[in-house]
């Protein structure tokens, strides 16, 4: 990696993240379900392609193979987050969270068995550790809900196969396409898929519409939107196997902020994860 900008985006994208998740769940209590809140996400996601188009001049790919590839790289993540709705409504999050977390480990078999990728060993040791942080980090203990069969267990491994393949061919999509394309077609599908977000939502139960409902997630739900686009510039810039795993971290910020605002200690497995967190980000960031 000749340039840092890489590293400048990955870390954009990492505290936006990381901010989204401390007060995403604000909406969700007051009454705005998280399908509704995916639904706004979508629609957040469209100034933020536009402003994308327009550092292009509009110039948007648009030959076949890259609508296939952008939408693949949209399909696979706005999908993957409709499943885990699904995953959480039928299985216990302690047990759907801690498969899911791990997904880098797909992005980095695939970049390094057919992109080629390679990593210092002081990366690697980055790389591993953040590994070890993911599950820590989405530690929950066991609650009193029961699994609903193993639906559940299928949905998650769905979801872990298609986030760790989705930033493989986000990667592979910006050797031949213009990040900003890609950006767009995420956008494209996310807002596609609104239709079944909707017919996900249990519209019988109220529904929240005042201000600390769709607009609230609204402006909480853009931080997401301009952290994945930082997250396209970033894999544009770096290298998949260390870009994916440096990101994934961002609930080490969600955390720290939940920690000041609600004043929780976290468990010693959470705190545990931080401390690995934080030396993998600095091992992957040199």
């Amino acid at each position: 990696m000749k340039t840092r900008l890489w590293l400048i985006f990955a870390l954009v994208t990492t505290v936006f993240w990381g901010v989204w998740g401390a007060f995403i769940e604000i909406p969700e209590k007051a009454g705005f379900p998280a399908t509704l809140g995916y639904s706004v996400w979508a629609l957040t996601m469209i100034p933020c392609s536009l402003v994308a188009l327009a550092i292009i001049r509009w110039r948007l790919d648009h030959d076949f193979r890259s609508v296939l590839l952008g939408c693949a790289v949209g399909f696979l993540g706005a999908g993957g987050q409709l499943t885990l709705f699904e995953a959480l409504r039928t299985g216990p999050a302690y047990l759907v969270f801690p498969i899911i977390s791990v997904y880098p480990v797909v992005t980095i078999i695939l970049s390094v068995t057919l992109l080629k990728e390679r990593a210092s060993r002081k990366s690697w040791a980055g790389i591993i550790l953040a590994l070890f942080a993911m599950v820590m980090l989405s530690y929950q203990p066991p609650g009193n809900s029961a699994a609903q069969g193993k639906l559940w267990f299928v949905l998650a491994i769905f979801v872990f196969f298609a986030w760790g393949i989705q930033a493989y061919v986000m990667k592979f999509s910006n050797m031949t396409m213009k990040a900003e394309s890609i950006f767009f077609y995420m956008m494209a599908t996310a807002v596609a898929l609104i239709p079944v977000a909707l017919w996900m939502t249990d519209f019988s139960k109220p529904i929240n519409w005042s201000f600390k409902g769709p607009y609230l997630a609204a402006l909480i739900q853009v931080l997401n939107s301009i952290g994945a686009l930082c997250l396209v510039y970033a894999v544009r810039y770096g290298k998949a196997i260390i870009v994916v795993p440096m990101t994934a971290l961002a609930p080490v910020l969600t955390i720290i902020i939940s920690l000041a605002l609600y004043k929780v200690i976290p468990h010693p497995i959470i705190l545990t994860g931080m401390v690995f967190a934080t030396i993998a980000i600095y091992l992957m960031a040199e």
